[in-house]
Formats: structure tokens, C-alpha cells, sequence
């Protein structure tokens, strides 16, 4: 199980979640405190200092774990505190926890388009012929191992960059679809809660503990691949339908 284990690969990979979770849990907090409620901000939350957002099991087992043995285990950190009763009243409070819901998943698609562009100028910058550049976008973007970047001949400093920005593609790509699933505690059902009409509410409260359940059987068995896969597939064949333009290929 540990026999093709790559530190650097592990490195470089635990360092984009780290910075990506930090992302996701600060614009929690910076929404909530936009909406004039400051709880995060009192507790240091609204940071992107990784020590103020880790989980025990989320930051650092599951994910060590699943790097070490390609298990597919998602990362998470500690939730951000939240007082509804604080939330501006430009917006009802479903809405506001809504708004401040969807401000994680939307900061991991901002990244995962920032580092996207970060890569394909990397790509660009590299030095290859036009013919193998695709090659190297396909190869940080996808292989498993920093060693396969490091095989095409590239600077130890390039090689990193390249597997750093498309790792940070992939784990933002991964978190924002995670987060969007409307189940237990999810951003998707604080997200779902504030668009549902009022009368479902109390139903869709119901069901929510049982879903979270659902969640942790997915998660440790392995099918939460299943059910995100299909659409981070359609979403790896628009990125590289983007880099074919962009490359020229």
C-alpha cells in the first residue's frame, strides 16, 4: 500500500489543501462579517493562517492518509462560527446564511480559475516546443507523481511550480464540488436551505442528520468518487478543452 509513496508529491499536494482550506474557511468569515456578524472574526477566523482553521482528522489524517495510499479522502477544517441573529437584515437570516454558505465553494472556483491561468502561463514560459506543451499541462495537471513533471527535464524550481498550481487546480476543483453537495453540514445545504420555500424548511431540517450520516458512509467507503466524479469529468474536459485553445494544439 505505501510502496509508491512520493514525499514531494505529498508535500507539495498538502500544502495546496492547506492553503486552499484556509482560502474557504476565511471567506466564510470574511462573508459573515460583511453581513455584520463578527463571531469569526472574535475568534481569529477570518485569516488565512492554516493553525486557526485545522481539524484533527480533517487537516491531518484524512488527507496524510489519502495522499499516502490514493484513497480519495477529502479534507475539511473546522467549521466557522456563524450567529444568524447577527446577519445583516438587507437579507432574510436563510438568506444570509445562505450568502455566507456559498462564499467558501465560490473561493475555491476562484482559485481553481487563478491557478489554472498560473499554470498555462507556466506552460508557456517552460521553454518546450508548442508540440509538448499540452504534454506538460496534461502531466501537472493530472499525473499522480511530481516526479513525472520532473522526468520532462525542468529546473527543480519550475517542476514544483508546475505541480504546485496543478495540484491547486484539482484540490479547489474537489473542494468546491465537495462543499456544494447538499447534505449534513455541508456549504450545499446551508446554500439549498435559503433558496427552499419556507414551508420546506422544517422537512428538509429533518432529513439533514441522516444525510450527514450518508456523508461519512461515502466518504469511508470510497463512493463519494461516484457521486462527485461524473461532474469533476465534464469539468476536467472544459479545462482542457480551454488549455487545446490556449496552447494552440
Amino acid at each position: 500500500m505505501f510502496d509508491n509513496i512520493s514525499i514531494p508529491t505529498i508535500l507539495v499536494s498538502y500544502v495546496a489543501l492547506l492553503f486552499s482550506l484556509s482560502v474557504h474557511e476565511a471567506s466564510h468569515a470574511s462573508a459573515a462579517y460583511y453581513l455584520e456578524d463578527d463571531t469569526a472574526a472574535r475568534l481569529g477566523r477570518m485569516t488565512l493562517n492554516p493553525l486557526a482553521h485545522m481539524d484533527p482528522l480533517g487537516t491531518f489524517v484524512f488527507p496524510l492518509l489519502g495522499m499516502a495510499t490514493g484513497f480519495p479522502f477529502i479534507g475539511w477544517a473546522k467549521p466557522v462560527p456563524v450567529d444568524p441573529r447577527n446577519l445583516s437584515r438587507r437579507f432574510t437570516q436563510r438568506g444570509g446564511m445562505a450568502l455566507v454558505s456559498a462564499a467558501g465553494p465560490a473561493s475555491n472556483l476562484v482559485l481553481a480559475v487563478l491557478f489554472l491561468a498560473v499554470l498555462l502561463a507556466l506552460v508557456k514560459m517552460s521553454g518546450l516546443p508548442q508540440a509538448l506543451e499540452f504534454r506538460l499541462f496534461a502531466h501537472s495537471l493530472m499525473a499522480r507523481r511530481v516526479e513525472t513533471i520532473q522526468s520532462i527535464g525542468l529546473g527543480t524550481g519550475m517542476t514544483v511550480a508546475l505541480a504546485l498550481s496543478g495540484r491547486l487546480v484539482l484540490i479547489n476543483i474537489g473542494l468546491a464540488l465537495f462543499n456544494l453537495l447538499p447534505m449534513g453540514p455541508l456549504d450545499g445545504a446551508g446554500i439549498l436551505r435559503g433558496l427552499l420555500p419556507w414551508r420546506q424548511v422544517p422537512k428538509f431540517d429533518r432529513i439533514q442528520p441522516w444525510m450527514g450520516g450518508v456523508l461519512i458512509v461515502l466518504a469511508l467507503t470510497g463512493m463519494l468518487g461516484y457521486v462527485i466524479g461524473p461532474v469533476f469529468s465534464v469539468v476536467l474536459t472544459a479545462i482542457e478543452f480551454v488549455a487545446r485553445i490556449i496552447l494552440g494544439v
